[in-house]
């Protein structure tokens, strides 16, 4: 077996950070957990991201032709994140609605919510064994606000722009405000006609963007690739770009390092968190 990619912080040591970082509850606080995984804290509220904490596409692909080798430690077992309001699935691909994942944290938080593209509710029930009525639903250009957040949806392109039969996202991205801060998590996607109008109209302080790139070869969707992902933060005039959807598998990664060049390239700004690290920021 491969040495894995290790985390910053993992286990108590990351709970211990999530602990200490509530002694600064005027400050957004952001972990990196993995692949698309992102942990948001505001004012003692805590938002999940797209969490993938399991191995369970690891042993689901093992004999197959396409292995899903685990390139990076796991930061958490989601049992044991507690305290957590919110969290959400940008769609139904299972790095980003994970049963082995989800379950664990739903019993570890039994007044958690859940926030999904509204097209994907039947399907999300299925695989978490929640009622349908369970999870809040959104469609691109609808708002609602879930414990203190306002979230708004956005449309993802993986690899297309795909509605349902009542013309509803399946891939969506999330716009969410938290206080004074606006944060756009994208799910996963390409660049499409419309895409920088629609996010450039949000003042999007952070944006987490994909940067494992398009590669018909790998026989999944594809993402920006670093080159893009730059490109973007900087059309979009987000205040900090911090990448993701890299390290987790071997054959659909990226090296993180491209996207800093192209970053530095093109003057947008950026942070490359390790696997667990926090970033802290505060407006005055």
């Amino acid at each position: 077996m491969n040495d894995l990619i290790p985390a910053f912080q993992k286990d108590q040591t990351f709970l211990s950070d999530l602990k200490t970082a509530r002694s600064q509850p005027g400050h957004l606080h952001i972990w990196w957990l993995g692949q698309s995984g992102f942990l948001l804290q505001w004012q003692d509220r805590r938002l999940l991201f797209d969490p993938y904490l399991s191995d369970s596409l690891s042993v689901k692909y093992a004999q197959t032709d396409k292995p899903h080798v685990r390139m990076s430690e796991r930061v958490v077992d989601p049992g044991q994140l507690t305290g957590i309001d919110v969290v959400t699935s940008s769609h139904n691909h299972t790095d980003h609605l994970d049963a082995e994942t989800l379950l664990p944290l739903f019993n570890a938080n039994p007044e958690i919510q859940f926030v999904i593209p509204e097209a994907n509710r039947f399907f999300v029930a299925d695989r978490t064994k929640r009622d349908p009525g369970f999870p809040i639903g959104l469609n691109d250009g609808e708002t609602t606000e879930v414990a203190g957040f306002m979230f708004h949806g956005v449309p993802a392109a993986h690899n297309n722009l795909e509605r349902d039969d009542l013309g509803r996202c399946k891939f969506m991205g999330f716009v969410v405000q938290a206080g004074p801060w606006t944060v756009y998590h994208s799910g996963d996607t390409l660049w499409y006609d419309g895409m920088v109008e629609t996010l450039k109209s949000f003042h999007v302080d952070i944006a987490f963007l994909p940067i494992n790139g398009n590669k018909p070869e790998r026989r999944v969707a594809g993402n920006l690739n670093p080159e893009e992902a730059a490109r973007l933060g900087k059309e979009i005039g987000a205040s900090l770009v911090i990448p993701h959807h890299y390290h987790l598998f071997e054959f659909n990664t990226e090296d993180p390092a491209q996207f800093v060049r192209e970053a530095e390239r093109q003057q947008t700004p950026f942070k490359v968190l390790r696997l667990g690290e926090r970033w802290s920021g505060k407006k005055e």
